[in-house]
């Protein structure tokens, strides 16, 4: 192998391998260098590291372009450190890979990791099947508590993790009791190692259910480990709890990112390109400035009661951004709700009478507070808003309540109709909304003001 091939600034090696040498640096630490350098860079340095170091490095999902260095690596290499990997992150690495580097890799793995590997990326994205890792620990129930442990400290090296072991039927070999690795040092050598299992029902998951769902059930009977079984009950792997972790966090940057009114990035922001944070952004962009259009179209219908109540003119900053406001707030609500599981689709026409009469009542708070306002400017002498300006008032009073209440309204509604059409409900977000909102807010506001000023200022 030439290692000279990688071009390597000495600067890096020396500042990464002195603290290397000195056992000064953590797993967490070399990532973050690691993360700092070229691909080639960093592929340089994970070759000549000691093979368990660059393991438990490429084992983080931390490290950004993970699948990008080991294809930079001498294949043979590469290979090695993916079959000492746990599979579940192999297929991870994977799936990120080009087809032509992932076709040549997968060529130079050993036969148990490949077939694993290749049945962990059958699964749909999103799904138990798709992060669980088929490394686990599973004894048949006629074992002793003492053969269990022996078993244990065999294959421990060779687990992702030893949080618990499962219990299979020494015949069918189907999923029957866990054993917690607590209970289990606890126990009588002697006795069977059913004595120590957990007395209640095994909690399992079913490999298509989604990762939402597999979070959800292991924060609600707090596990650190999920076993994935077959229709037949058959183990066919588990889902740790630090898996859930990454793949929320990751979920949950992608919505925040949507709630901004864009595309997800799907990279680190220091790590996207120029040309590719405008790809991003500008489609949404766009679609949210010809929506705003549509506020333009609505002020030039009402062009000749604008120009007969200039007051009007005032008050519409505070009406649009009011009705946008509201909208966000229940939006973001309610996506929030259907991503943690209080709510489900049938519940909409329950989201809807909540929030109509909060609706409502929010609209009348504020709308009290402009009209409080419209009471002290023109009582003070800050300004002068005309002999009708009471019935002003009243109008942005009534308007506010409309508003409001419709913002709220469209906020909780769409997301369950973007879930309904199998969409992503974390696309109606904020801007979206306020946008929707801001058109119909101005088409309430005058349409109130007629009502209220026609053969007065109108």
């Amino acid at each position: 192998m030439n290692i000279n091939r990688f071009p390597l600034r000495a600067g890096h090696a020396a500042r990464f391998f002195s603290s290397d040498h000195l056992g000064l640096i953590t797993t967490a630490e070399r990532v973050e260098q690691l993360n700092t350098l070229e691909i080639s860079e960093a592929a340089a340095i994970l070759v000549t590291l000691p093979q368990q170091k660059a393991v438990r490095i490429l084992g983080r999902p931390e490290l950004h372009h993970a699948a990008t260095i080991l294809a930079d690596m001498p294949a043979e290499h590469a290979a090695r450190l993916l079959n000492a990997l746990a599979n579940d992150r192999v297929a991870d690495l994977f799936q990120e890979m080009n087809e032509e580097a992932r076709a040549h890799l997968f060529l130079r793995l050993d036969r148990t990791t490949c077939l694993a590997v290749q049945h962990l990326m059958g699964y749909p994205p999103r799904t138990a099947g798709s992060i669980m890792t088929t490394e686990f620990v599973s004894v048949p129930e006629t074992w002793t508590v003492e053969q269990t442990l022996e078993h244990v400290r065999k294959v421990e090296r060779s687990r992702e993790t030893v949080y618990a072991i499962y219990v299979l039927d020494a015949v069918s070999r189907v999923l029957t009791s866990v054993v917690t690795l607590r209970r289990l040092i606890t126990g009588d050598p002697g006795e069977s190692v059913l004595t120590v299992a957990q007395k209640e029902g095994v909690v399992r998951a079913d490999p298509l259910m989604t990762q939402e769902d597999v979070a959800r059930l292991i924060r609600k009977h707090n596990l650190l480990a999920l076993p994935v079984v077959s229709d037949d009950g058959h183990m066919l792997g588990i889902v740790t709890v630090d898996d859930v972790i990454d793949t929320m966090i990751a979920d949950q940057t992608e919505d925040a990112q949507k709630f901004g009114g864009m595309e997800a990035l799907g990279k680190p922001y220091m790590k996207i390109g120029f040309a590719g944070m405008i790809r991003k952004r500008a489609g949404w962009l766009c679609a949210l400035f010809l929506g705003e259009m549509l506020t333009a179209s609505a002020m030039q219908h009402f062009e000749g009661e604008l120009e007969k109540a200039i007051v009007l003119t005032l008050f519409i900053p505070l009406i649009m951004s009011s009705g946008g406001n509201s909208g966000s707030q229940a939006t973001s609500l309610i996506i929030r709700a259907l991503a943690l599981g209080e709510l489900k689709l049938s519940d909409w026409w329950r989201v809807l009478l909540r929030e109509l009469p909060t609706g409502i009542v929010l609209g009348a708070i504020l709308g009290l507070v402009g009209f409080v306002r419209i009471l002290l400017w023109q009582n003070i002498g800050l300004y002068d808003y005309g002999e009708h300006w009471v019935l002003v008032g009243v109008t942005i009073f009534a308007a506010l309540i409309g508003i409001v209440t419709f913002g709220s309204l469209a906020g909780s509604m769409l997301p369950f109709i973007l879930q309904r059409l199998r969409l992503d409900p974390a696309s109606a977000s904020a801007p979206f909304v306020a946008t929707l909102v801001d058109v119909s807010g101005l088409v309430i506001y005058f349409s109130v003001a007629l009502l209220i000023l026609s053969g007065t200022l109108l």
